[in-house]
């Protein structure tokens, strides 16, 4: 009778599929170069009747008890290369286990990888006061899904609690979305900050100033991020009426706050992240610009440069704009908007920043007529008001691929359904969210605001074979976030039959539309680095970094890891070898290896083989459908020009993308800024 179970590692019994038997031979035996499928077939049969004769319904075997199966039949069929091949990949895989249970104390699910891990270990996991674990990956999940689901019962006394806890488990377990991660941190403890972006005011007092610092270091302790507009600070050296002294300006208040944030960190969860907006028209803009020509100087911020539809309009006809005294706002002198322009993009070709924020578009694409908007998180992903915060949170679109027969596609039930599950999750976070002040709770259930951002786009694009830098990808990314925004507002006008508006719906252009909307605004794409690590998939809309590299895991020992999407098509095209892949970890683009066919090279190429056009094509795309905004970097070749640099914000204004970022490789040598999401 036919073995039809087979027991996990982690003691569940699922469906034995013999399938994985073959996947797992023919690696083995590609791995000395002696792949047949006419060969492969008999072992996996022979193995089949090994298990068939061994095994029962009533007694399943383990993956242990298959997999001794398989090195025995490979030895007695004659294939000792392939036999010593997969005993030394079981080995490996072994080492990897055995380091995962060492830094969690037991079993780990094996798509939480190693990498995963050691961040979940060091910044996520609950841990005694004595700095011991106390809780697993598994009950972390566990522990947010409950925390986040008995918001329910706000709005409904009977709603079935368990239902929702069971479902966004399943969700956020599986790894089809992940929320931003102070809400895997702090959900279900005495912390419960689960919102990561905040935006805070900076009145120009010396209460202001210090209020505002006090309550961003109270954000970051424990994990959040926190943006600035420093317009409103009087200009260096502008009087002060109370002490008839100098004020020390802007950038001084700025420097301030960032050594602030590195005194938090050193107690925090972790690094605490910021962004800094300058209007282009402060006294300040200069030196503001160069701010962080020293590369150890404001390494807790992300700054950018509020740019006006009048400043762009000066650059393109080379005139000179007002500078404006921020208290007063009146003229105080005149630059020439070229040449601070041409300064932005020096500054950002030289090391990454500033950023620029086109400020009057993200305002004429707010659906709130209650005030401009112009902070942004500290990742630039959220517009918002004064004392307002946004809860994030992800699909991981390498999962929302549907293989059936020879066909690839967009899995779209599965989309949908992740997307309105998703929007349930955060809105319950905006509810379940200790604030730091009873003003900015207000503000934000005022609006109700929610980001629902992707990761793992590019990593849809190697499933679904298609190069980023094409119009099939543009294509696949309109349709995407067409979807997702569509169905992100059909979930949130179900929300706000359930449970209301949000309070300052009728200062909306929905009122006007005649739709009731849970939250004022769906979608944000953020850079999601650190969750996209746990989810296993590329970050955000970004393409892939490198397609190989090698990994240290026992001291001094290291293992090589490939995306598992290019290792499946080296492996079908029959071109894969671990010294290949070794070569490959060290060049990065496949463009140098005449072993790797053109098809696979054109689909499979990393951020630095993408021209800088495709760069801002897909955010613009993106852009489009999404309410907030998104968050992007255009990678450049070292050898790129200051020209490069203008050319791409321009082509980013004139497509309507709300701000841009760039980054020309080998520009600087430190980290840039890690997202807080």
């Amino acid at each position: 009778m036919p073995v039809t179970k087979i027991k996990k590692r982690d003691g569940r019994i699922v469906p034995f599929d013999p399938e994985k038997i073959y996947t797992a031979i023919s690696k083995a035996a590609e791995a000395v170069g002696s792949y047949d499928r006419e060969k492969t077939r008999p072992v996996v049969e022979k193995v089949l009747e090994y298990v068939e004769k061994t095994f029962s319904d009533t007694k399943a075997p383990t993956i242990e008890d298959i997999q001794d199966i398989v090195e025995r039949v490979l030895i007695e069929l004659g294939h000792v290369k392939t036999a010593k091949a997969y005993i030394i990949y079981r080995e490996e895989q072994a080492k990897i286990r055995a380091k995962k249970q060492e830094l969690v104390g037991g079993f780990v699910d094996k798509r939480i990888s190693l990498n995963a891990l050691k961040i979940l270990r060091e910044k996520y996991l609950l841990k005694s006061k004595e700095s011991m674990l106390i809780e697993t990956p598994q009950q972390m999940f566990e522990r947010v899904a409950k925390a986040i689901a008995k918001e329910d019962k706000e709005y409904n006394k009977h709603a079935d609690i368990k239902k929702t806890e069971a479902e966004f488990y399943d969700m956020i377990y599986s790894l089809d979305f992940l929320p931003n991660s102070p809400c895997l941190m702090n959900a279900g403890t005495d912390v419960q900050q689960v919102i990561s972006c905040f935006a805070l005011p900076i009145d120009d007092s010396i209460d202001g100033i210090y209020d505002a610092m006090k309550t961003a270091a109270k954000i970051h302790k424990y994990g959040s991020g926190t943006g600035f507009n420093f317009s409103t600070l009087r200009a260096k050296d502008d009087i002060i009426a109370s002490t008839m002294g100098k004020s020390s300006g802007a950038l001084s208040f700025l420097k301030l706050y960032d050594a602030s944030t590195t005194i938090m960190k050193q107690g925090g969860k972790r690094r605490g992240a910021n962004m800094a907006i300058l209007r282009v028209d402060h006294p300040e803009i200069l030196q503001f610009i160069t701010a962080k020509e020293d590369h150890s100087q404001l390494t807790n911020f992300n700054i950018s440069v509020g740019l006006t539809n009048h400043f762009m309009d000066a650059v393109q006809k080379n005139k000179f704009y007002d500078i404006l005294d921020p208290r007063t706002k009146k003229a105080v002198r005149q630059l020439p908007a070229k040449e601070v322009f041409d300064l932005i993009a020096r500054q950002a070709w030289k090391n990454g920043e500033p950023g620029v924020l086109f400020l009057d578009t993200i305002n004429k694409a707010n659906p709130l007529s209650i005030g401009k908007l112009e902070i942004t998180s500290a990742c630039a992903e959220v517009p918002l008001y004064e004392n307002e915060a946004c809860p994030l949170g992800s699909l991981n679109l390498s999962r929302m691929i549907l293989k059936a027969e020879n066909k690839t596609d967009v899995d779209w039930e599965k989309l949908k359904k992740t997307v309105h599950t998703a929007v349930h999750f955060l809105d319950n976070m905006i509810d379940a969210n200790k604030y730091p002040l009873k003003e900015i709770e207000k503000v934000t259930k005022e609006n109700r605001k929610i980001g629902l951002g992707v990761m793992g786009f590019a990593d849809m694009l190697f499933q679904l074979n298609i190069p980023y830098d094409s119009d099939q990808a543009v294509d696949i990314a309109e349709k995407v976030m067409r979807f997702i925004k569509a169905e992100s507002r059909k979930a949130s006008i179900t929300l706000a039959e359930e449970r209301g508006v949000f309070p300052n719906f009728k200062e909306s252009k929905f009122a006007a539309k005649g739709f009731k909307m849970r939250n004022a605004t769906t979608t944000a794409i953020a850079p999601t680095g650190t969750i996209s690590i746990l989810a296993g998939c590329s970050s955000g809309i970004e393409p892939v970094f490198a397609l190989a590299y090698m990994q240290r895991i026992l001291g001094t020992e290291e293992i090589l890891q490939v995306n598992k999407h290019f290792e499946l098509a080296a492996r079908e095209k029959q071109f894969y070898t671990d010294e290949l892949m070794k070569k490959i970890a060290q060049m990065g683009s496949l463009k140098w290896f005449s072993e790797v066919p053109a098809e696979i090279k054109k689909v499979f190429v990393i951020s630095y083989d993408v021209l800088p056009r495709w760069h801002v094509k897909l955010q613009a795309i993106f852009q489009k459908y999404t309410d907030n905004a998104v968050s992007k970097s255009v990678n450049l070749p070292s050898d790129a020009h200051k020209e490069d640099v203008m050319k791409v914000y321009k082509t980013a204004y004139g497509l309507g993308c709300k701000g841009i970022t760039v980054y020309r490789d080998k520009s600087r040598d430190d980290q840039i800024i890690n997202p807080v999401v």
